[in-house]
């Protein structure tokens, strides 16, 4: 009986990820009339073209050949759409976010690196985490951070200037490995009151490691993380543990490897906060950040919240990996491309420099002063808008709904097509670049990056197509309830760090080929390398002697 019960659980299953993988073979679908470019196979669909790292044509061709949403093929078949028409996406991002939720595989996958953090919650429970950690980015926070963010400015300057002296004019620089340290410090002293780096000199910090290992680690098993939602969670957590260190694969193993130092060190790092915490503020007023950290702010919040509202320890350590992961990447690669962008742009460097000079007087600028700079406010959006980091991200319908569309499309069948159904589980890419060129909204320079498009009123078009980002009419840090809660302070160290590096440096093109690769996060490398890297010709700025 047992024999024959355990059998016919294992063809159960077995028909229902069969049946799971392969339903669209025999289920027609109405996405079926959406135009779109062929799928490069059953197995693939276009998703390796997506996925590619030199599959820029891929994306242009989307943006160029489609009025806002084209269909494209997932593995086996499974029918995808692209979408970047501006009244498609307030439905997705705003109206309906509630059905067209984060994709699964990627809410599991965040869940088993970074535990039940903000990137790894859903529904409730990510509104939950939202409402505690929407305070701690308030502006009042966000201007007690400037005096931290100064201060490693000023040993980055320092652990550059090193590089540079003694050399004859300029000399080759790295530059994205500045930005990664960096910006790593950054979320480091003020995100969490820890120190990774000191800047002025190489060090070696097990968790920063593991850190800078990570997207290189998850794109060897980008494939494969599609499939955690068909995998079932049998057994405890020791078991499927267990299961996972046997598998024979290099990068599953180095995820594992990565997310345990990233566990340990987060574990740690929560706990010598809350130590901290609870030998009151005058003990605290002596650590690193002085109690002005995000994680600090955070604890704070969570003791004094009510026990409906409180978050478990779990969760909150689950916010120290995240934290770092979602702001790394994203900031030192969008400072990579401004300072690529102005090596590129002399005049634009020229100008931007004379304005932060101008403003500083030989002193550091203060928060009031930062955000007041118009020309340093319009090289941040304009590189935000053309070259965002993050292109694209994935989204699935928790139930069947129709999305509207902001001018009708023509069917494959010939008809006029005002509005889609969309099937229950099905998967959507949002096109966030897409949307921030769509020249049906930026004009026919919507490919220029023209940073003075940004010192006088925007085209009619962009105010009327009422695009639901959070963040200047673009849809760089997203919308919504999973808008980048950590966009200002984004912003914030970038301008820290623009200023005090044009203030004492001067940046040009090295002649080596530099190519930004398509990623998780865009990353730039030489040629056709695999080793992300920036190499620029770095000068001492002397002022006497201009530009």
């Amino acid at each position: 009986m047992l024999s024959l019960l355990l059998q016919g659980t294992i063809v159960y299953g077995i028909a229902w990820c069969l049946w799971r993988c392969f339903r669209q073979v025999f289920v027609k679908s109405p996405l079926d009339n959406i135009p779109g470019p062929p799928s490069e196979g059953f197995i693939y669909g276009n998703l390796r073209q997506l996925l590619y790292r030199h599959g820029w044509p891929m994306y242009d061709h989307l943006l160029n050949s489609y009025k806002g949403i084209a269909k494209l093929s997932a593995p086996f078949g499974h029918p995808m759409l692209y979408v970047f028409d501006p009244v498609a996406l307030h439905s997705i991002i705003l109206k309906e976010q509630h059905i067209y939720e984060e994709a699964t595989w990627f809410i599991k996958s965040n869940q088993t690196v970074f535990g039940s953090g903000l990137l790894a919650t859903l529904g409730n429970h990510h509104r939950k985490q939202r409402k505690l950690l929407n305070p701690c980015f308030s502006i009042a926070h966000m201007r007690r951070m400037i005096p931290i963010f100064t201060d490693i400015g000023h040993k980055l300057q320092k652990g550059i200037e090193v590089c540079v002296s003694g050399h004859e004019g300029s000399t080759e620089v790295d530059m994205l490995s500045w930005m990664g340290r960096t910006a790593l410090e950054l979320i480091g002293q003020a995100g969490l009151g820890y120190s990774f780096d000191p800047l002025v000199e190489e060090s070696a910090d097990e968790f920063a490691i593991a850190i800078k290992m990570l997207q290189p680690a998850l794109s060897q098993v980008n494939f494969i993380r599609r499939f955690l939602p068909y995998i079932p969670e049998w057994g405890s957590p020791w078991l499927r543990r267990k299961l996972v260190e046997i598998i024979p694969h290099e990068g599953i193993q180095r995820v594992r490897r990565i997310s345990d130092t990233l566990h340990e060190r987060s574990v740690a790092i929560y706990q010598e906060r809350k130590r901290a915490l609870e030998l009151g503020e005058e003990a605290l007023s002596h650590k690193l950040g002085q109690g002005h950290d995000l994680m600090s702010i955070l604890l704070r919040a969570n003791m004094e919240a009510s026990e409906e509202d409180r978050l478990p320890e779990e969760e909150l350590i689950g916010q120290v990996s995240t934290f770092i992961f979602a702001a790394m990447d994203t900031t030192s690669n969008a400072l990579s491309m401004i300072l690529s962008l102005l090596a590129q742009h002399p005049h634009v460097q020229h100008k931007l420099r004379k304005e932060i000079l101008e403003a500083a007087q030989g002193e550091d600028l203060d928060y009031d002063a930062l955000v007041s700079l118009p020309y340093l406010d319009a090289v941040c959006r304009e590189t935000l808008r053309l070259h965002t980091p993050i292109g694209m991200v994935f989204r699935e319908t928790r139930q069947a709904t129709v999305l509207p569309l902001s001018e009708p499309i023509t069917g494959v069948d010939g008809t006029q097509i005002g509005e889609i159904v969309v099937p229950k589980d099905t998967t959507l890419l949002v096109g966030i670049l897409a949307c921030n060129r769509n020249k049906a909204i930026w004009g026919e320079d919507a490919m220029e990056w023209k940073p003075e498009r940004w010192l006088s009123p925007l085209p009619d078009t962009v105010m009327e197509a009422k695009v639901p980002g959070i963040y200047s009419h673009l849809m760089t840090f997203l919308g919504g309830g999973r808008s980048c809660i950590g966009f200002k302070f984004s912003q914030l160290e970038m301008k820290v760090v623009l200023s005090l590096l044009l203030m004492k440096f001067t940046f040009a093109p090295s002649d080596k080929p530099i190519v930004w690769n398509i990623a998780g996060i865009r990353y730039p490398t030489v040629g056709n390398e695999t080793t992300p890297s920036l190499p620029m010709k770095v000068g001492l700025f002397k002022e006497a002697g201009g530009d």
